[in-house]
């Protein structure tokens, strides 16, 4: 059962439009004008609006641009006895989901609703699995190490301007590429990631530029890359210090002229993608020994990050703890646990080589391990 409102000054139109969709099961509510209708949606939440066109006080196109600016998402579908293609055209260009005239045929009304709730649950859809993924990549700690990385992210991400993620195994450095992208102009994009380390140097062309058919024995149809997957977005290249030279040559040429070649074409193809790049290694030391391009590394090199290992932040440990318990015993659908004070001390005096991610696999252990209440002298069986 959906909540859908109807907005018109024609108590007659109100009332059929009431009573057709009160028979499909919806629950319905009336408005006599756009101002009245304003002050409804505002107040509570519908999953579909109706408005008419030609209204006292508020008319339906400045009711339209009002709920777009007071981010109202329901679906609003424009009605009106004076119908023509133009007013049709410029009430979807504002925003609304469809337009239906007066009078109002049957069928053509109940395909309209059941097409805009179709939307509006993908909508709501949507807005949970990006709360979801947000949620994932999360900064955690106050140290000044990490506060740095932070006030990096917040400075750079609304540029376009290309990043190089240095740091230990395990520091988080995905977590730094997820939030440039998330705090950036192009969020609404596709991110295309690429573990550069994970892919056959053979094969790494067609992945990142994809082929044509018949290219190589194995290409049986045609594939589509992952800059141009990303085309409006962002790629980032996990691991480019892994990636061969030969294609370093060809992402030098997509930074330097906005543009590819599949694998088997000689066609350009223009892309327009924002590149974020990390590495474990020393990409200077890696130049020097002949494995890295040093002009993909200053074409790469523009803001670099670095993202600090877990024991120069050792103040952080405490809070890290503390959330992945949370998420852990979450996961798992357990009973919270804690650590008492003196484990937490203690776990503090590791080095922790493997990084956060090492401590993540700690904690699970420990929780799946010990009791509700974690001890010193479980960390030091345990962990």
């Amino acid at each position: 059962m959906a909540k859908i409102l109807i907005i018109d000054d024609e108590r007659s139109i109100r009332n059929t439009m009431k009573d057709i969709l009160e028979f499909e099961k919806h629950k319905i509510s009336l408005a006599g004008n756009g101002r009245e209708g304003l002050e409804m949606a505002l107040s509570q939440p519908f999953d579909l609006i109706f408005s008419d066109i030609k209204m006292p006080e508020m008319d339906g196109m400045e009711l339209l641009q009002q709920l777009k600016e007071k981010e109202i998402d329901a679906p609003v579908v424009m009605i009106s006895g004076h119908g023509s293609i133009e007013t049709a055209v410029e009430s979807i260009k504002k925003g609304a989901f469809d337009f239906i005239e007066k009078p109002v045929d049957l069928n053509r009304l109940l395909i309209t609703v059941r097409n805009a709730l179709d939307k509006s649950v993908l909508v709501s859809e949507t807005k949970v699995l990006r709360k979801k993924v947000s949620g994932k990549y999360r900064m955690i700690g106050q140290s000044p190490a990490i506060n740095k990385v932070r006030e990096m992210i917040e400075k750079v991400a609304p540029t376009d301007a290309r990043v190089l993620i240095t740091g230990e195994n395990g520091t988080g450095k995905e977590v730094v590429a997820r939030l440039l992208y998330e705090q950036s102009n192009r969020a609404h994009a596709p991110f295309v990631e690429v573990n550069c380390a994970a892919i056959p140097s053979e094969l790494i062309e067609s992945e990142l530029f994809g082929h044509e058919k018949g290219s190589f024995t194995s290409a049986i149809k045609q594939r589509i890359g992952k800059f141009e997957q990303a085309d409006g977005g962002t790629i980032f290249l996990d691991e480019i210090g892994d990636m061969s030279l030969s294609a370093q040559t060809k992402v030098l040429r997509v930074l330097q002229e906005s543009e590819l070649t599949r694998v088997g074409s000689d066609k350009s193809i223009k892309v327009n993608v924002r590149v974020f790049a990390a590495t474990n290694k020393n990409i200077k030391e890696e130049i020097e020994k002949g494995n890295f391009r040093e002009d993909l590394y200053h074409r790469l090199n523009v803001i670099p990050i670095y993202v600090p290992p877990l024991r120069e932040r050792k103040e952080d440990i405490p809070l890290l703890i503390e959330h992945f318990t949370a998420l852990i015993c979450s996961e798992q659908g357990i009973p919270v646990k804690s650590f008492r004070t003196e484990a937490v001390e203690l776990m503090k005096t590791n080095d922790w080589t493997g990084n956060i991610r090492e401590l993540r696999n700690v904690v699970e252990r420990l929780i799946i391990l010990c009791g509700p209440v974690i001890s010193a002298n479980d960390v030091e069986l345990f962990a």
